[in-house]
């Protein structure tokens, strides 16, 4: 079981703890598309509430990510999911 405050995974062929470089870029395209969604419509339609609770997610899940485990953080969950 890991450690909630543990930063990458060890592989039997690597010294270091390492990430997967493929879900990381998933995971940011993912993050990326919805603030790009939830922006055109704060733009488009003038509804910015959509957008700040955007906003706190981001940071929510951001903030798990640098500080915790990342592995628990939810873009980068459906990250590995999507390039499996």
């Amino acid at each position: 079981m890991p450690a909630i405050f543990a930063f990458g995974e060890r592989l039997p062929d690597c010294p270091v703890p390492v990430l997967n470089e493929r879900a990381l870029r998933a995971a940011a395209g993912i993050v990326f598309f919805f603030a790009m969604v939830w922006f055109m419509n704060a733009w488009l339609i003038g509804n910015f509430q959509p957008t700040r609770m955007y906003v706190v997610a981001f940071l929510a899940d951001f903030t798990l990510r640098i500080f915790g485990n990342p592995r628990y953080a939810l873009s980068l969950i459906l990250g590995q999911w999507k390039v499996r």
